[in-house]
């Protein structure tokens, strides 16, 4: 994903760029958005792993 991000980004165009991610957030909120960014793409492949909980037959109650 880096790769495609840079190749659609150049130098100039990424300083600009974190420039105006720096002017929005301000320097003490961006560690934050990491760290939360981080948790947020640990837990989705966290949940990617893990398999699908089928539908048992004691889950399944028969409809009358």
């Amino acid at each position: 994903m880096t790769n495609t991000i840079a190749a659609l980004l150049g130098g100039p165009e990424m300083i600009i760029v974190a420039i105006a991610v720096l002017l929005l957030f301000g320097g003490k909120k961006i560690p934050e958005l990491m760290k939360g960014l981080g948790k947020g793409i640990k837990e989705f492949k966290a949940g990617q792993e893990e398999p699908l909980n089928e539908p048992t037959k004691e889950s399944v109650k028969p409809s009358i």
